[in-house]
């Protein structure tokens, strides 16, 4: 959050707590940030430093433990198969879909060889009935 208490449209996390210890910028977009402010006002944060997310002990999240969260969250939902991985897939997916390119795809998604970004996005039926639909 920023100096007057609104989500940030961008989220700048450190080389330290990234997989691949590559510093990176996560976009928020603007649907993203209204349901963020609306969760921040049920918080019960002292400091605008306190984490935004808390484990069960209240420490901030690691990486394993945001995944761990997503896996219990989609298992709640009765989604099956779903997983932070998954997520990241379908995110990626929903993007190609829509016309962005691997390359931009490939540095939201933190992979510095565009071919692991390519592994990732799934084609179906409509996406190639759109396609052919340009020509």
């Amino acid at each position: 959050m920023d100096e007057n208490g609104l989500v940030r449209n961008e989220i700048r996390l450190n080389a330290e707590i990234t997989k691949n210890k590559h510093a990176r910028t996560v976009f928020v977009n603007e649907r993203l940030q209204k349901e963020l402010q609306s969760y921040a006002k049920e918080l019960e944060r002292v400091e605008a430093t306190d984490a935004f997310f808390y484990t069960q002990k209240r420490r901030a999240f690691t990486a394993n433990t945001l995944a761990q969260h997503f896996f219990w969250l989609y298992k709640r939902a009765n989604l099956q198969g779903a997983s932070s991985h998954s997520g990241r897939r379908t995110f990626i997916t929903t993007l190609a879909a829509k016309g962005v390119g691997v390359r931009v795809l490939a540095a939201l998604a933190g992979h510095a060889n565009i071919t692991t970004t390519q592994r990732y996005i799934d084609v179906n039926d409509d996406m190639k009935r759109q396609a052919v639909a340009l020509i």
